[in-house]
């Protein structure tokens, strides 16, 4: 346990100590942790039962990055400056927000002296951006999100292959019951420390999420998102089903795309086919509404694909025309040829059209659902790394201030303030906290020369050397994520910014 963190608030007769790190303010029983499982009280001391997360980056091997401290043969001491980052994974809250940042460390990088502003922020306002990569329906947009029967968030706009949900916020966590906040608290954090998450979406599916791994949608297991939409599946196949079969329909539920009507189909030569389609035509070959959301063809409600055709034009097809169809992720597929009475009859699949089938799915990115996490670190936050705050906010955007969550680039909103995103799994392993407030607790860091902090009006007599700092069981050093700018590098830092 970390026991450099002391109490200044005092202890009660019976051993009790109070937590002053957030707005809760327990009181803590010896040898007990506070509400949110992150303080205890150790002999009449406060401390941090997490260990404080420093990133480890070493130029051994050719320049590799290679984790640090874990094969016993660490003496001590912390390797040299500009390759060691302090995260606020750990570190403490400036709470009650009077206070410096908890750490304030420099280190010289490539001759520039850098300080690293470090805290862990208490966000009422956050929460997460959910992508699910799926052509399942999950739900209508602006259809409630539940977890545990609560209202969690919201489904907004589908992207191009990805159903996205919308979770958390300032509403769900204070501006609800008191039951609504810590289910929407408990569901980020699962969320955010990469853990499964079972959620219910009204009028809609059952969908379990998880950082990293596919999504399970009503039980089943996602394997691959879209190529494209139908249009584009006929713009990237075209050439390939040439000659091999007189019509093709993609089926997809946003844009249904017809082979013989599209412009690509009219460059390769494809002759009409009297193909009539269900559904609102938009171009030459693009279909929208052709049938209902669903979980079935391409996102639709359909298990039959003919029942989104209508008779064929008798005046222009033939008998023995080949009709091919196939979903977007080449899940779905399905062989016919027209009689002498132009009904489609189903048929065998030529090898080549399993072929196409095999090819369209190989070209199907794998399934993820993928979680941003999203907070505005503004107010009193700002007042832990300088006396003047909104200085910090220009300086931000300015792009003299590299922000980073747990080690990690963030993208910064435009606009006032500073709001910003992470993808989590670019984060070390269990980065988030909570109080019961309820609040998420997120590391967050900012970076910049020593001068320009100077400048900024900086709590310039916090600032230590990294070098300072004492190492012990209280510090846990990794290996940066292997994708991540190195966070004290200030041409990295403005190249990756925004």
């Amino acid at each position: 346990m970390q026991n450099d963190i002391t109490n200044g608030l005092g202890a009660a007769s019976d051993g009790r100590i109070r937590c002053d790190a957030c707005p809760v303010m327990c009181y803590i029983k010896p040898g007990a942790s506070g509400a949110c499982d992150r303080y205890a009280n150790h002999e009449g001391e406060l401390v941090r039962v997490d260990p404080h997360v420093l990133l480890d980056r070493t130029l051994a091997d050719g320049g590799a990055i290679v984790p640090f401290h874990r094969d016993g043969s660490w003496d001590g001491k912390l390797i040299a400056e500009g390759h060691t980052f302090v995260t606020a994974i750990g570190a403490g809250t400036t709470y009650p927000d009077y206070k410096p940042a908890p750490f304030i460390v420099s280190s010289e990088v490539s001759g520039v002296d850098m300080v690293t502003v470090v805290t862990e922020g208490i966000f009422s306002y956050c929460g997460v951006k959910v992508k699910i990569d799926t052509d399942r329906f999950l739900g209508t947009e602006q259809s409630v999100v539940r977890a545990s029967g609560e209202a969690v968030g919201h489904v907004t706009t589908s992207e191009y292959g990805s159903q996205m949900l919308s979770l958390g916020g300032v509403h769900h966590l204070t501006g609800g019951g008191k039951k609504e906040g810590r289910v929407t608290c408990d569901v980020l954090l699962d969320l955010c420390n990469r853990k499964p998450v079972e959620l219910t979406i009204d009028g809609g599916a059952k969908v379990v999420v998880q950082a990293g791994q596919p999504p399970i949608v009503n039980g089943v297991t996602e394997e691959r998102m879209r190529v494209g939409c139908g249009s584009a599946t006929i713009g990237m196949f075209a050439k390939q089903w040439y000659g091999q079969v007189d019509e093709v329909v993609v089926v997809d539920d946003h844009i249904t795309g017809v082979l013989s009507e599209h412009q690509a189909g009219k460059l390769l030569g494809v002759p009409d086919t009297g193909i009539k389609m269900k559904g609102r035509r938009s171009t030459p070959g693009r279909y929208f509404q052709v049938a209902e959301p669903g979980t079935g063809w391409g996102g639709t409600n359909i298990s039959d694909p003919l029942s989104i055709v209508h008779p064929f034009d008798k005046k222009v097809a033939w008998p023995g025309l080949r009709l091919f169809f196939i979903s977007t992720t080449g899940e779905h597929a399905a062989y016919f040829e027209l009689d002498d009475d132009l009904a489609p009859r189903a048929k065998e699949m030529p090898p080549g059209l399993v072929a196409s089938c095999a090819r369209i799915r190989d070209n199907c990115e794998p399934a993820l659902s993928t979680v941003l996490f999203m907070a505005g670190a503004g107010g009193s936050l700002r007042s832990g790394v300088t006396e003047d705050p909104v200085r910090l906010t220009r300086s931000v955007k300015d792009a003299l201030t590299y922000v980073t969550c747990g080690g990690a680039p963030v993208y910064v909103y435009p606009g006032g303030g500073i709001t910003f995103m992470v993808d989590v799994m670019r984060m070390p392993e269990n980065a988030f906290g909570y109080v019961p407030t309820p609040a998420l607790v997120a590391p967050i860091e900012f970076t910049l020369r020593l001068t320009d902090y100077a400048e900024l009006g900086g709590h310039m007599d916090e600032v230590r050397r990294v070098s300072s700092m004492a190492a012990g069981d209280s510090q846990r050093a990794i290996a940066p994520h292997a994708d991540n700018p190195w966070p004290l590098s200030p041409n990295g830092a403005k190249r990756s910014f925004g």
